[in-house]
């Protein structure tokens, strides 16, 4: 039996940077099962507080909800996103930092054979079916706009196209884009990246390797390709797949629980 059909892999390497901004986590309760990885934003203070408190936000608000699934997959997702942005803004104003830590999220939900996910940011997921890229989000940078809001970009933007234009813990608040229901098929591989992973090599790589062979087995040798072209100051690489066994088995061989540490004291949480 697949080990994808117990628990998803996860992997994070700090990479040639001085510390780890990346989080990384999944998470079981009842029918549902919740895949998050974040990113916290350099040129910020406390990124890695922001992708911390921003899973622990997600990961107690699924605990709550999944009863034993969660009812409305794509509002929960949307709310939940934005109640991690106002978790920042408080933590930030609690503390009487001078800025707010700041941070990417993708969250993909799974439950009954079907997949919705969220994102903010440049972190994504990917939909893999027999050796093919079925779908993947569309990064909250200059360099992922539509063409034709592309055409009308100011010249600074053209020429930091790839800067992010909304995150968690932004002044203002944050875009968030919703997708699914997505039927999922056995076999499908569902893959959560930072830009660390994706940033440093081809698709048409990751997606062979994971095509290829198992999730505990593609992730290590991405993670390894990447880290060797990032170099020396190498981003952080983390990333967390899933390949979906198909219905019924995914319940029956699934255990309850959830790998996200709650090492930070956060905000309380409206209705808590």
């Amino acid at each position: 039996m697949s080990a994808a059909r117990l628990d998803p892999v996860q992997i994070s390497h700090r990479g040639g940077r001085r510390r780890n901004e990346d989080r990384v986590g999944h998470a079981r309760r009842g029918e549902a099962t919740l895949l998050l990885l974040a990113d916290g934003m350099g040129g910020h203070p406390d990124g890695d507080v922001a992708a911390q408190l921003a899973l622990q936000t997600l990961d107690l608000l699924f605990a709550r909800a999944a009863q034993p699934r969660i009812a409305a997959p794509a509002t929960f997702l949307a709310e939940a996103v934005h109640t991690a942005h106002r978790q920042l803004v408080e933590h930030a104003r609690l503390q009487a930092l001078d800025d707010t830590p700041r941070t990417t999220l993708v969250a993909c939900l799974v439950q009954e054979d079907e997949a919705w996910w969220a994102h903010c940011g440049d972190s994504r997921i990917y939909l893999l079916r027999d050796g093919h890229l079925l779908a993947r989000t569309r990064d909250h940078s200059y360099a992922e706009m539509p063409p034709e809001a592309a055409e009308h970009l100011a010249d600074w933007a053209q020429m930091n196209r790839h800067v992010l234009f909304t995150c968690l813990g932004s002044p203002t608040p944050p875009r968030v884009d919703v997708a699914g229901p997505l039927p999922l098929q056995p076999g499908d591989c569902l893959m959560l990246c930072s830009d660390g992973l994706w940033g440093n090599l081809d698709e048409d790589m990751l997606v062979a390797a994971l095509s290829d062979g198992p999730p505990e087995d593609a992730l290590p040798a991405l993670a390894e390709a990447a880290l060797d072209a990032g170099g020396p100051r190498c981003d952080n690489v983390s990333a967390l797949a899933l390949r979906w066994p198909g219905p019924g088995l995914a319940e029956a061989e699934s255990a309850e629980g959830s790998t996200i540490e709650h090492r930070l004291k956060a905000p309380p949480l409206p209705g808590a």
